[in-house]
């Protein structure tokens, strides 16, 4: 898959309604945090077109999203030392070496990532969201698990507040580890 200008443009002309419902539902499952009311940082890792951040809720807790992509899309990038939250919106199943992530993991308490997860029950060839050369890994929530907690996180919240409109997405909180 070749994240370009192209990809870029066809996001935003096909997607954008979509685009500002499940944001409104990511923001609400956000708030799973507790933050002891503080105005926090939020990387938007994988950003894609900035909608996580561009429909970001008028309230006063965040003080700033900061976005970064690979593709060539306006963006703040990786600008803090720390992050109170790092989000992974359907973006770990396109990175083609989960280490690259580490040191955005290390400057952050909380991680929340969308991911599509293959029911059980389902078929390879016949789940909506096996797209071999676009989606480079599939996990399940204990592989992700394991692969958090190696990196000191606990899974803290799974559930699937973007189903509908979408299928067989989870949403994940993980929790980094007190020292």
């Amino acid at each position: 898959m070749k994240y370009d200008v192209e990809y870029y443009q066809n996001l935003l002309r096909i997607h954008t309604h979509t685009a500002i419902q499940i944001n409104a539902i990511r923001w609400g499952f956000l708030a799973k945090i507790d933050f002891n009311h503080k105005e926090i940082t939020v990387l938007d890792y994988g950003c894609g077109v900035g909608w996580f951040a561009a429909f970001r809720p008028k309230a006063p807790k965040v003080l700033t999203v900061d976005t970064f992509d690979i593709m060539p899309v306006p963006q703040s990038g990786i600008v803090h030392d720390k992050y109170d939250l790092v989000t992974f919106w359907d973006v770990l199943e396109h990175i083609p070496d989960f280490t690259e992530i580490k040191p955005v993991l290390d400057k952050t308490d909380f991680v929340a990532l969308s991911i599509p997860i293959k029911p059980p029950c389902m078929f390879w060839d016949k789940w909506k969201h096996f797209k071999p050369g676009e989606h480079l890994h599939y996990y399940s929530v204990e592989l992700l698990e394991a692969l958090f907690n190696y990196y000191s996180f606990d899974l803290m919240v799974d559930e699937m507040p973007e189903c509908p409109p979408r299928e067989d997405v989870h949403s994940i909180i993980f929790k980094k580890r007190e020292a």
